[in-house]
Parts: C-alpha cells; sequence; structure tokens
C-alpha cells in the first residue's frame, strides 16, 4: 500500500482565527423594570415612587449589569432615572436605559473596541461566521482589524470570504 503524506492546507495558509465570543462579556445582565416602582403600574407619583425606591433592596444588583427599562407606556421624569443611578451606583457594574440585549451588545462592543489586538498586525486574518453574533459586532471588528492587518476574511480557516487585502 502506497502511504501517502496529507498536508492540512488550513494550517499551511497561516490564517488566524478572530472569534468575537471570546470578547462576549461574562457579567451577568439583568433588567430593572420602573413599573414595579409605578403608582398603579403606570403613574410616577413622586412619594410614592420614593418610598418604593428606598424599600428596594438594590443589594441584588451586585457586580451585574443593569439594564433599565419600562414595560408600560408611562412617562418617567428624568429625575426617576436619577434617583434609580443613585441607588444602584454602589452595586452595579454598568447601569444603561436599555433592554438586556441591548445592554449585552454595548458592553461587547466596549469590550471589542479596548481589545489589544496587535497581535493581529500584517497577518491573515478570518473572523468567524457566526449565526447567533449581531452584524454591528462584524461591522466594529471589520473597522478595528482593517488598519491592522495584511488581510481580512469572513468565514472559517479552510473556506474563508475575502473582504479585504493590502
Amino acid at each position: 500500500m502506497d502511504s501517502q503524506t496529507f498536508v492540512n492546507k488550513a494550517a499551511a495558509s497561516g490564517i488566524i482565527a478572530f472569534d468575537l465570543s471570546d470578547y462576549k462579556p461574562t457579567t451577568d445582565i439583568v433588567e430593572l423594570d420602573i413599573k414595579d416602582h409605578l403608582f398603579m403600574g403606570m403613574i410616577v407619583k413622586e412619594k410614592e415612587f420614593k418610598e418604593s425606591i428606598a424599600a428596594t433592596d438594590f443589594s441584588v444588583y451586585h457586580e451585574k449589569a443593569v439594564g433599565i427599562v419600562c414595560s408600560t407606556e408611562a412617562i418617567i421624569p428624568p429625575w426617576a432615572y436619577m434617583l434609580l443611578m443613585e441607588k444602584l451606583s454602589p452595586y452595579a457594574v454598568y447601569t444603561d436605559l436599555n433592554d438586556a440585549r441591548t445592554v449585552l451588545l454595548d458592553l461587547w462592543k466596549r469590550r471589542l473596541t479596548y481589545a489589544d489586538l496587535k497581535h493581529y498586525k500584517d497577518q491573515k486574518v478570518v473572523v468567524r461566521a457566526k449565526a447567533e453574533h449581531d452584524p454591528t459586532l462584524y461591522l466594529l471588528a471589520t473597522g478595528l482589524l482593517k488598519p491592522l492587518v495584511k488581510s481580512l476574511m469572513y468565514g472559517e480557516i479552510g473556506l474563508p470570504k475575502v473582504i479585504f487585502k493590502k
């Protein structure tokens, strides 16, 4: 029988994988619904709102990212958000006026933006394709990697789609 040598062309290509999952935040993200602190779930009455906030144990948000939402059509005055932030600030690592999905995306983009990507300089890089990742992350990754890399691709090392070449 003839012995054949198999060459791993993907490994020999020199292409490095860039996986957006490596930059996904690990912080727990929770939502705080203002509705729970409103009179009849609809109206901001200052006295009742302040009493409700004062009676809340905000330590449950310790080391968490908090998305503040209102699941009703109530009009919330800015001071109410300020009061919530004053109570959350000793505990929450991040707070925003968005749902949990948007908070996750914002934190993920922040981690990507501040990541040390210098080891990709002058390399052939493929950004791994994953359907569950928001397209915004691919947009940001392209903007961050293009000035550094020799070539930028999308997909998998064995069958990438070329996006950019120097």
